[in-house]
């Protein structure tokens, strides 16, 4: 039997948490300024409106007027949330010669604490958010005083059935880190290198989504991306050939690719790779089935006008929902944030494609970190779902110079690469395709030569009589047994 969990009211932090926060206990909500932990609690008590709960906000430092004010920016809903304002009033500084004998924590702290006690015995809520309990450190005369208190605090809060979440404002010269061990989880809030990260430290008594996740503060409040994981139970389906509609190309690959495999195709600039990947795309539509393209770098527009020069209905594609085509700027993205958009595509919309075009414009995204990880766990999640994934990627020598699969180490993914290479012949600008790995059947070991025309993609027969393909400067031979 699963165990019961509350919503936080942020989709993704739910996922992270496997289901939600566990009833009844108290969590820690750790971050610096601006990082986003007001807005966490705002949605984990709109949630418990959306659910008819008694939700209270007890705020010790913000005034309720400041925060219903900012919350206008977002779309969270906060008049059934009820709020227990002990902010400092204007009042404070006019009075505050009284404190001159007697200690203000010894003045504050009984008051305070009788009016959170009245308040949750009248209302008896069963959310709480706490806004911050770095005030009450303010109160205790010392560090083991504030301890205990808090440590008491928190127990007769949840003792009285609410479920909490409070937050801390550490700092260096104010550590928070005795807090993390009376809490039953640990959430931390990070911005850093203009990019927002959540990660789950301590979660008692329940699994967790392990790592730092995307978040992203928009207007309508707060979203969290989980790290994809490659790890995902993999669906049944039929490792069916998938045929890309030219039987050359078809004979050099043997068949075509395979349903749930990841397949590169590398080459030049401008030497058709993203034009023969939305051949495969043709042919799948042909069948009724859906493909997207994440487009890093070129325009839709850009894509449709050249694919109707070569005989390839893009345009009709889309109008019948078998062709999506998606542009992407990278330096907008985190590759959290992108792979949820892969996701969505796919468990929403039933795609058998995906095309990622192309895998330089995508590490642009890549802002700390290695883009091998990143594309490892995201083909590794298309693979166990059966999506087809073409990978576009691109190489740098035109002509000559040494020949290289990818230059971003991720052809070990790859159960297919096919590579499409520019070739100078007889004083000619000339392309050639060849297969360079195929893990799931045997491939045609030949290279041929292939043309982009008006009426589409033409792949010729071998180039038998060639040698040095791969050098980009080849030389005849008269001997086609000749190495």
């Amino acid at each position: 039997m699963s165990q019961q969990r509350v919503s936080t009211g942020i989709a993704g932090l739910d996922e992270v948490l496997y289901g939600g926060l566990v009833p009844g206990r108290a969590y820690l909500l750790r971050g610096g300024p601006g990082t986003g932990k007001t807005t966490v609690g705002l949605h984990f008590l709109a949630q418990g409106v959306a659910q008819q709960e008694k939700t209270l906000f007890i705020t010790l430092s913000e005034s309720e007027l400041q925060i219903r004010q900012n919350a206008k920016f977002l779309e969270v809903d906060l008049r059934e949330i009820d709020f227990l304002d002990l902010s400092p009033t204007p009042e404070f500084f006019a009075e505050s010669q009284s404190y001159d004998i007697l200690s203000p924590a010894d003045v504050e702290r009984e008051p305070t604490t009788q009016k959170i006690v009245e308040r949750i015995d009248s209302l008896q809520p069963s959310r709480i958010f706490l806004d911050s309990i770095t005030q009450f450190r303010y109160l205790a005369t010392d560090e083991f005083q504030f301890h205990k208190q808090a440590l008491s605090f928190i127990r007769y809060l949840t003792q009285k059935g609410a479920t909490v979440l409070f937050t801390s404002e550490g700092s260096q010269s104010a550590p928070d880190d005795d807090l993390k061990f009376i809490s039953d989880g640990v959430l931390s809030l990070l911005y850093e290198h203009n990019e927002r990260t959540m990660a789950v430290t301590k979660f008692r008594g329940s699994e967790f989504m392990e790592g730092s996740h995307s978040l992203r503060l928009t207007q309508k409040g707060m979203a969290i991306f989980p790290q994809l994981r490659p790890v995902e139970p993999r669906q049944a389906f039929q490792p069916e050939i998938i045929s890309s509609g030219v039987p050359e190309l078809d004979e050099l690959l043997h068949g075509g690719v395979e349903r749930g495999a990841v397949t590169i195709v590398t080459g030049t600039t401008g030497v058709g790779k993203t034009t023969l990947g939305l051949q495969f795309m043709k042919e799948a539509a042909g069948r009724g089935e859906r493909s997207v393209v994440y487009t890093f770098e070129e325009m839709t527009e850009t894509i449709l006008h050249r694919c109707e020069k070569i005989n390839i209905p893009v345009r009709a594609m889309i109008e019948r929902g078998t062709l999506s085509i998606v542009e992407i700027e990278a330096l907008l993205y985190t590759p959290d944030e992108f792979a949820q958009l892969v996701r969505q595509e796919v468990e929403h919309n039933q795609t058998r494609i995906v095309m990622i075009d192309s895998l330089s414009g995508y590490e642009l995204s890549i802002r700390s970190g290695d883009i091998v990880r990143h594309v490892h766990a995201l083909c590794k999640y298309l693979q166990n779902v059966g999506v087809a994934t073409l990978l576009i990627n691109e190489v740098e020598d035109i002509v000559g110079g040494t020949f290289r699969a990818t230059n971003t180490g991720v052809s070990y993914l790859a159960d297919n690469i096919i590579f499409l290479r520019h070739l100078e012949l007889k004083g000619e600008l000339r392309k050639a395709i060849g297969v360079l790995k195929k893990r799931l059947s045997d491939h045609e070991k030949s290279l041929r030569e292939l043309e982009i025309t008006r009426y589409g993609i033409k792949v010729g027969a071998p180039l038998s009589m060639l040698r040095n393909i791969l050098s980009g400067i080849p030389s005849w031979s008269d001997n086609p047994d000749t190495l």
